[in-house]
């Protein structure tokens, strides 16, 4: 069973960045890691463990701003397609020759 926390919260304000920073800190201090920036995921092995991780989840849920908890299972994680695009590389200069008379 994989826990997936979705959110999007306003970063505008220097006290909403704080808050957005300390619910980013809860999700990592109870185990999840950041699949992208503002999406975080656990395993857990069961249910039961999964709602334990949700509630938590829960009761540090953030005033302001959208948070989304879904619950899939190990074999649909599994059938998720991820694709990587290829890092922009700038292309070398060309050195300068110099001509010799």
């Amino acid at each position: 069973m994989w826990v997936l926390v979705f959110f999007d919260l306003p970063t505008e304000t220097r006290t909403e960045r704080k808050v957005a920073a300390r619910f980013r800190k809860n999700l990592l201090d109870d185990g999840f890691g950041m699949f992208q920036f503002s999406i975080y995921m656990r395993f857990c092995a069961s249910r039961e463990n999964s709602s334990v991780h949700i509630k938590r989840t829960k009761n540090n849920l953030p005033k302001k701003g959208k948070v989304c908890i879904m619950q899939i299972t190990d074999k649909q994680f599994g059938m998720m397609e991820l694709f990587h695009g290829q890092k922009e590389v700038e292309p070398d200069t060309p050195s300068q020759q110099l001509e010799l008379f």
